[in-house]
């Protein structure tokens, strides 16, 4: 990837809801930034004095040729990086949760947040990335946000668990409604009628989806709805909490990778404090369950493709911009149900077939309302 690509593209880029079942809930949320390296931005580079050397080397021709190949491949490779990332992490949550029928959807976010934690320390530690320094200030600040996203992870988890892939992606439809919503109160920010038009098309397929669903479950519908309330919190809540949040860094700005840390690292006590008191600790010790390997391979893989999704999502948006990126995340929702009613054989009757295709299309004209 080019060290110079500019930011460009992340300027007046739109909330949108945070991909279904991830861990770190900030890869979809990118507020206005100054314009800035990607280096600069993420990655420590190693850049010194070669801004003032002039070389006549004649081989600088096939290293531009070089240069110019990969900003092409780029938006390419980091799209497919970003999209299965984004599938395989959802379709492994469904299997730890529903195929292995673990019934400690906490302990699951503990273990997942854990691994994310240590990954963007170790990396922070090492050079690879630039992690703000944590302090009691800023920390205050971001605790209402990081209760929110505690709740949004753990509804997540467990309508997951009880809904079917592609009905929980079409209800995740209702975040933006109530995203929108609370934009229009709280910001005064007003949709254009496409936007409107693109939300009244979601609640029919939502409803008609429902209605139909043969494997209709109200605990689990229950869950992903507060999911939807949640997720909508999380958002708005985070646009506001960020401004106060740069007051308490030195650098005065927070980029991605401080965000992911922080509400990863925040995330563990109260998640082990959730563990005690809903005796999870207690299942997790005694089910058969966490004695299978492959288990424990499931739970980590779908820990560090949540941690994938940050970067590569990250990536993609540096590679293009909020437009492609908005519209490859609405794209993205088709394989990734298409998948989830396949792989986990959910019983489809033709009536719901057609609800839930009604209801992707719904979120690909959302994603293109909002771009006009």
């Amino acid at each position: 990837m080019s060290s110079d690509f500019k930011l460009d593209g992340v300027k007046g880029h739109e909330i949108e809801d945070p991909e279904v079942g991830s861990p770190n809930g900030v890869h979809n949320i990118l507020s206005e930034r100054r314009t800035m390296t990607l280096s600069d931005r993420l990655f420590r580079g190693n850049r010194a004095g070669n801004a003032d050397t002039v070389s006549f080397n004649p081989s600088d021709g096939n290293e531009k040729r070089g240069h110019g190949s990969a900003k092409k491949s780029g938006p390419l490779l980091s799209g497919i990086a970003y999209c299965i990332s984004s599938c395989s992490m959802i379709l492994l949550n469904k299997v730890v949760l529903s195929s292995y029928n673990f019934n400690a959807g906490v302990s699951l976010m503990f273990y997942q947040n854990l691994i994310s934690t240590v990954i963007v320390v170790f990396l922070g530690f090492s050079g690879v990335v630039t992690v703000e320094k944590l302090n009691w200030k800023l920390i205050k600040v971001w605790i209402p946000v990081n209760v929110i996203f505690i709740g949004m992870l753990v509804s997540g988890m467990y309508s997951l668990k009880y809904v079917n892939i592609a009905m929980v992606t079409i209800l995740k439809n209702v975040t933006n409604i109530l995203t929108a919503l609370g934009e229009l109160y709280l910001y005064r920010k007003h949709q254009n009628q496409k936007v409107w038009t693109a939300m009244f098309l979601m609640i029919i397929s939502a409803i008609s989806s429902g209605i139909t669903d043969i494997s209709f479950d109200t605990v689990g519908y229950a869950w992903q709805f507060s999911n939807c309330i949640l997720t909508a919190s999380y958002s708005l809540t985070l646009r506001r909490v960020m401004d106060g949040a740069k007051k308490y860094t030195r650098s005065g700005s927070l980029n991605e990778v401080s965000m992911v840390l922080l509400n990863n690292l925040l995330s563990l006590p109260f998640a082990a404090l959730l563990i005690i008191l809903f005796d999870e600790w207690e299942y997790v010790i005694n089910a058969d369950v966490v004695k299978l390997p492959m288990f424990w391979v499931v739970a980590t893989a779908s820990g560090l493709l949540g941690l994938a999704i940050s970067f590569t999502s990250m990536w993609f948006l540096h590679q293009t911009g909020p437009t492609t990126y908005s519209l490859v995340g609405s794209l993205n929702k088709i394989p990734i149900s298409l998948a989830g009613l396949v792989l986990f054989r959910v019983p489809l009757s033709l009536s719901n077939l057609f609800s839930i295709l009604f209801g992707l299309f719904a979120g690909i004209f959302f994603a293109r309302a909002k771009m006009s």
